[in-house]
């Protein structure tokens, strides 16, 4: 590159653990996007104040030292991009890189360096470890010679690797000469004062700047104190605590919901949270929107002038969601995102639709779509393939709704359901003036016609729909056909006014059912191709009955509604698939079936709810369904029998 390198395989290391991404380094600084999307960091060349290479088994490793304490450390380049970028490094940044030695001898004894916020332990002048004391959330004296340290319990911490580090324990001896101290206060007790003064912490719980009490979370579900502190965000409810660190805050989004007195406050993670086996990457706080409150920052004044210089202010009135995503934006330095210029058909920034047999609202964004509020799902226009608006093709109430469907460059799909079709103008111009591809219903109509399709009035007529029923009455009609027993005999075969399910004109006379009865069966001791399945059998009244004949399923008539079972199948059939592989359709169905049996009426109530609500559609439906308007097909067909 003239102007930079591009690396597209360059890990970022971390608590935890490595994440591949893509790295481009210009004289503008350094930029490093994790691989899929989520978490991104960007480093200023104003902002960069040290350079450094270290050799690792099979690679080697870029650390890069920031104004703000902050250490990057990036692993995966060949011996030969060092070589190159260090020239670099000279030419457009004006540092040369520190050549660092990775000790490999094992030892555990050796010396403290203590630069800027991290921690360096060496052993024979070469790096054994490296943490940062921003991790560290409280230090101990642990009888007069060994220190202790304690790390942040971040729940994000450990969510890629299965182990991550929670305390380290140093023993200074009383000859130590490094840390020199005196008969009230040994070796030990100045290396503790020495972290407690890099890392900014007490001997307890670091003091939060501000505290939001009684806060209403969605996910992970149930009611929180959310702690801002200076270096991570605690969520504190009554049966789980999570401590999450800054780094791992990718973006705020503050959305608020159309017609509704609430905002969604939302902040994305990578890596997320866990909360037993389940890992959340939102989480997704509900904020009352008028409320009002007046904060004071339990910060020092030096920090407001240095640190969060034009950042933070002592103290904040004003809307609870506005104070908390300012304030959390300062201490945390992530980026706010808010609603664009896309406005649904209420004036709102969103539309509402379902996810997974969930009801909630999609929110086109300027680089995205996100979808609220469970399962919270980003989608990046960066990942899109192509979008397909889809329509209901069944008569009744789902006439008002159409599906967008979203398929990603991966080939995985999002299919966002039963969006109101006043709707479908805003978002189709939305999403064409991002240049996203639309792929329109079968790929054979424009995307005009599918408009024109969506835009149709009420009172007029569905061709659609027609067509539909025209072609289900022809197949009605030709399978009636198949079932006489040959092609000169239609004696056992109702006409089209006798309509064949009418139980009065099968009955209508002994003579003539008999007479039916012997045309039926001379044809058969004949040919013997009709099938015994098809004989007309006389009953004790004299009238011919037949057997029950498959029918084929008609495409208008309404999807029957689904149980509340179905519906927690259908949520919880992935996570079954994923977490046991090796069953088969039939041993997932009895592991639904055994974990519905064991769930509570609470557990089962959200579920119900929605076979309720699918059961009062259907009702509706069929109600229209079972008694249409007159059709000119059915006119059709009385004029073609008389």
């Amino acid at each position: 590159m003239a102007d930079g390198h591009s690396f597209n395989n360059i890990s970022l290391c971390g608590r935890g653990g490595t994440n591949p991404g893509l790295l481009k380094i210009n004289s503008g600084g350094i930029q490093w996007k994790k691989q899929g999307g989520g978490k991104a960091v960007e480093v200023d060349e104003s902002d960069i104040v040290g350079l450094s290479w270290m050799k690792v088994p099979r690679t080697n490793q870029l650390g890069v030292k920031t104004k703000d304490g902050l250490y990057y450390k990036f692993i995966g380049f060949r011996d030969q991009d060092v070589a190159s970028l260090t020239s670099f490094f000279q030419s457009a940044f004006g540092k040369t890189p520190e050549e660092k030695q990775l000790s490999v001898s094992g030892r555990n004894w050796g010396e403290v360096d203590l630069n800027g916020n991290n921690l360096t332990f060496l052993v024979g002048g070469k790096q054994a470890f490296e943490v940062s004391l921003a991790d560290v959330s409280q230090t101990q004296l642990q009888g007069k010679n060994d220190v202790l340290l304690e790390f942040h319990v971040d729940d994000t911490a450990g969510a890629n690797e299965k182990d991550s580090l929670t305390e380290i324990s140093f023993h200074i001896p009383n000859s130590n000469t490094q840390f020199v101290g005196d008969e009230t206060r040994p070796p030990a007790q100045v290396l503790h004062d020495r972290i407690m003064a890099v890392a900014d912490v007490g001997a307890g719980i670091e003091e939060a700047v501000v505290t939001f009490d009684g806060i209403a979370i969605l996910t992970p579900r149930g009611r929180y104190s959310v702690e801002l502190h200076l270096s991570f965000l605690r969520l504190q409810g009554q049966a789980n605590d999570f401590k999450i660190q800054y780094s791992s805050v990718v973006r705020l989004f503050l959305l608020p919901k159309s017609n509704q007195p609430h905002t969604f406050v939302v902040i994305s993670l990578d890596p997320p949270i866990r909360k037993g086996q389940t890992m959340y990457p939102h989480i997704v706080m509900q904020f009352e929107t008028d409320s009002v409150v007046e904060s004071e920052l339990s910060i020092s004044d030096d920090l407001l002038t240095t640190k969060f210089k034009d950042k933070l202010e002592p103290s904040y009135k004003g809307l609870i969601h506005e104070v908390f995503t300012t304030v959390l934006r300062g201490v945390s330095g992530a980026k706010i995102t808010k609603p664009g210029k896309f406005r649904s058909s209420q004036d709102g920034f969103a539309v509402k639709s379902s996810l997974k047999a969930e009801d909630g609202v999609l929110y086109p964004l300027e680089k995205g779509f996100f979808f609220l509020p469970k399962p919270p799902t980003l989608i990046l226009h960066d990942e899109i393939d192509n979008v397909e608006f889809e329509r209901h093709v069944a008569g009744g109430a789902n006439m008002h709704y159409f599906d967008l469907s979203i398929r990603l460059k991966t080939d995985h799909e999002h299919l966002f359901r039963n969006i109101q079709r006043n709707e479908y103008n805003n978002l189709y111009s939305f999403i064409s003036s991002k240049g996203l591809k639309i792929t329109n219903l079968g790929g054979a109509a424009t995307a005009e016609g599918v408009a024109a399709v969506l835009q149709e009035d009420d009172d007029a007529v569905d061709p659609h729909l027609e067509r539909i029923r025209n072609q289900a009455a022809d197949e009605s009609d030709e399978e009636d056909e198949d079932f006489v027993g040959g092609e000169d005999d239609d004696g056992g075969s109702p006409t089209d006014d006798s309509g064949g399910d009418d139980d009065d004109s099968d009955a209508s006379d002994d003579g003539e059912g008999e007479k039916e009865k012997s045309i039926t069966k001379e044809p058969k001791k004949e040919t013997k191709s009709l099938p015994p399945k098809k004989k007309a059998v006389a009953t004790e009244e004299g009238s011919s009955k037949k057997r029950k004949v498959k029918r084929k399923k008609d495409p208008n008539a309404p999807k029957k509604a689904m149980s509340g079972f179905m519906y927690f199948s259908q949520m919880e059939r992935d996570n079954i698939k994923k977490t046991r592989p090796g069953l088969g359709f039939g041993d997932v169905a009895k592991v639904l079936g055994d974990k519905w049996r064991q769930m509570s009426a609470e557990e089962k109530e959200p579920y119900e709810a929605k076979a309720q609500v699918d059961k009062k559609r259907y009702e509706d439906q069929i109600s229209d369904y079972k008694n249409p308007q007159p059709m000119l097909v059915d006119s059709e067909n009385d004029s073609d029998s008389n």
